[in-house]
C-alpha cells in the first residue's frame, strides 16, 4: 500500500516557505505513479502556481564525457557567489534491474551539494525519451515556488530524442568536447538547432589549442543554422569547468539572452507555447496508461501481440483493434 501524502496545502505552504526538506517531499508526490498521490500532486501543483514563473531556465544537455556535472558545480557555485539560489533537477540514466539512478549526481557534485544555497534532486529518467524524466516540468514549477531563481534542468546526455528539455526551459545550452571536424559531423543537426548557446568545455592545457579550432568550427556551424528565435542569434563560447574559466562569460551571455527576448516579449510567448505542448503530451500520456490499463484491452492484448510476433496479424491492425475497444 502507498504511503498517504501529505496535506497539499500544507506541503505547498512549507514549500513557499523555502523548506527544502518539504520541496523534496512534494517533488516525490509528483512523480509518483499512485493514482491517489497523483490527486494530491495536482492540488499541491494548483496551490503553488502563483508563486512560480520568476526563475531562471535552463537546460543543459551534452555528449557523454564532456563534463556537465563538473560544468554545473562550477557554474552554481559561481552563481550562489553572485548572490543566487540554485536548484538542479539532474536527469540520470535508470538502472534496467533496479528502477534507480545508475550515475547519482550528488556524488558528482560535492561542493554544490552541501551549500545551503543550492538544491540538488538526481532522477531516474525511467521510460521517458528526451532525456528528462515525465515529470522534471513539475518539479521545476515546485523548485521556482521555493524560491529558487535558477534552475538548472541536467539530462542524460545528447542522444536522437535529447530535446524535450528545450520544450521546457528558457535556455537550452549544449556542452561540447574539443575535438577536431568528426565530432562536429556527428553531432546531429536537430539538437545543434535547439542550441542557445554552444559551450566547448575543457578548454584548457593541451586541449586548449583544439579547443580554440573547435569553438571557431561550431560558430561557423551556427552562422549558417536557423535560430529558433528572432530575437537571439545563438552563441559558441569556449570554457574550462574544471579550472573555473570564463565562467563568467557564460553567465554575461545567458544575461544578453534573456535582455534579448525580453524586449519583444519573446520569452513569454516561449513558456506559453512550451505550455501548451505540455498540456498535450499530458493527454498523449494519460490515455496511453488509460489504454493500458483497460480491461477489454488487457484480456485481448496477450492474444493480439502473439498473432504479431508470430507474423500472422500486422501491427498497425491489432493496435486499431485494441483502439476500437478501448473506445467502446
Amino acid at each position: 500500500m502507498a504511503r498517504p501524502a501529505a496535506n497539499p496545502q500544507q506541503l505547498a505552504d512549507d514549500i513557499i516557505a523555502g523548506n527544502r526538506r518539504a520541496l523534496a517531499k512534494g517533488i516525490t508526490l509528483v512523480e509518483s505513479t499512485h493514482p491517489d498521490h497523483r490527486r494530491d500532486a495536482l492540488a499541491l501543483l494548483a496551490a503553488v502556481m502563483p508563486h512560480t514563473g520568476r526563475a531562471s531556465r535552463i537546460g543543459i544537455s551534452g555528449v557523454p564525457g564532456v563534463g556537465k556535472s563538473t560544468f554545473i558545480e562550477s557554474f552554481g557555485t559561481f552563481l550562489i557567489d553572485a548572490g543566487h539560489r540554485v536548484a538542479v533537477l539532474a536527469v540520470d540514466p535508470t538502472s534496467a534491474l533496479s528502477g534507480g539512478s545508475i550515475l547519482g549526481d550528488k556524488t558528482r557534485m560535492q561542493t554544490l551539494a552541501f551549500n545551503p544555497a543550492a538544491f540538488i534532486r538526481p532522477s531516474p529518467a525511467g521510460k521517458t525519451l528526451g532525456g528528462v524524466t515525465r515529470r522534471t516540468r513539475e518539479s521545476l514549477l515546485l523548485c521556482e515556488a521555493a524560491g529558487f531563481d535558477v534552475v538548472l534542468v541536467e539530462t542524460v546526455g545528447v542522444g536522437q530524442s535529447e530535446t524535450a528539455v528545450a520544450d521546457m526551459t528558457d535556455l537550452f545550452m549544449l556542452l561540447l568536447l574539443p575535438s577536431g571536424g568528426d565530432e562536429l559531423q556527428g553531432i546531429k543537426r536537430g539538437i545543434m538547432e535547439l542550441a542557445d548557446l554552444v559551450l566547448v568545455n575543457k578548454a584548457d592545457g593541451s586541449q586548449l589549442g583544439t579547443a580554440q579550432q573547435t569553438l571557431a568550427d561550431y560558430r561557423s556551424a551556427l552562422h549558417f543554422m536557423q535560430s529558433r528565435s528572432a530575437q537571439w542569434r545563438p552563441q559558441a563560447l569556449a570554457c574550462s569547468a574544471l579550472h573555473n574559466q570564463q565562467i563568467d562569460a557564460v553567465w554575461e551571455a545567458i544575461q544578453a539572452f534573456y535582455a534579448a527576448m525580453a524586449d519583444a516579449d519573446a520569452l513569454a510567448k516561449r513558456r506559453a507555447e512550451q505550455a501548451r505542448s505540455w498540456m498535450w503530451s499530458e493527454m498523449g500520456e494519460t490515455l496511453l496508461n488509460d489504454l493500458r490499463h483497460d480491461p477489454r484491452v488487457k484480456q485481448a492484448l496477450p492474444a493480439l501481440e502473439a498473432e504479431v510476433v508470430a507474423g500472422r496479424v500486422p501491427a498497425t491492425a491489432a493496435a486499431l483493434e485494441l483502439i476500437e475497444l478501448f473506445r467502446r
